[in-house]
């Protein structure tokens, strides 16, 4: 067993995709390139629109915040509710209030049906 320890001063600010705000913390990676990060929003704070590199899981454990999707409209989040987004689509997050999310990048990803 492994204590992680993603607590915001491990955090470095993600610098991408006109993105201000926003910090993450790596947690891992896997073979077939999967990575999983702790991510963090500042109030107002937003990853730009971008296409993504990696079938997503983003689950929000903190606070509230919003996806945007393919089709370009914002969807609410808040604690326990997380989003899919598949590899290739276009989407940008933020949060108005703050957020502090986990997100799971893997190659081919999939919902399982009872989770959407």
């Amino acid at each position: 067993m492994k204590v992680v320890d993603f607590s915001a001063a491990r955090a470095s600010p993600i610098a991408n995709y006109d993105s201000h705000g926003a910090t993450s913390v790596p947690l891992g990676d896997g073979e077939g390139e999967a990575h999983a990060y702790c991510i963090r929003f500042d109030p107002g704070g937003a990853i730009g629109r971008h296409p993504a590199g990696f079938a997503q899981l983003f689950l929000v454990i903190e606070g509230s915040g919003w996806v945007e999707g393919g089709d370009g409209k914002r969807t609410a989040l808040s604690s326990g509710q997380g989003a899919w987004l598949a590899r290739g689509e276009g989407h940008a997050k933020g949060s108005d209030q703050g957020m502090t999310a986990v997100m799971i990048q893997v190659d081919d990803l999939a919902p399982r049906p009872e989770s959407t």
